[in-house]
């Protein structure tokens, strides 16, 4: 985790497996930006619309198949070592290194 320009913002890194505070799901980061990229309307539409000008982060949702784009803010460090369960990590991922993930150089598939 690396902090950011303002200390209530954190940026969690490619690999670290973080906790939503709100909705309780765990997940694993895949990308971080640093700022929301997503459109306006996507971004209008989104039940929590967080402070944009944070990093956000594009984690893969333990137990499902889902993708996430969530806020520094929404998230918190997952501190239970387990892996996560998510069709995408083999892609994403060589290795578990007992607490993160070591991230590959693959791109996202065309596919997602």
């Amino acid at each position: 985790m690396i902090a950011f320009k303002n200390p209530e913002f954190q940026r969690f890194e490619p690999g670290e497996l973080v906790q939503h505070r709100r909705y309780g799901y765990r997940g694993v980061v895949v990308e971080v930006d640093d700022y929301c990229q997503a459109s306006d309307e996507w971004y209008e539409k989104n039940n929590t619309q967080p402070a944009r000008d944070q990093p956000w982060h594009h984690v893969l949702v333990d137990g499902s198949t889902s993708i996430t784009y969530a806020a520094s803010t929404s998230l918190v460090a997952d501190d239970s070592k387990e892996m996560i369960r998510h069709p995408l990590v083999p892609h994403f991922f060589e290795d578990f290194d007992g607490e993160k993930y070591v991230r590959n150089d693959k791109p996202w598939p065309t596919s997602v």
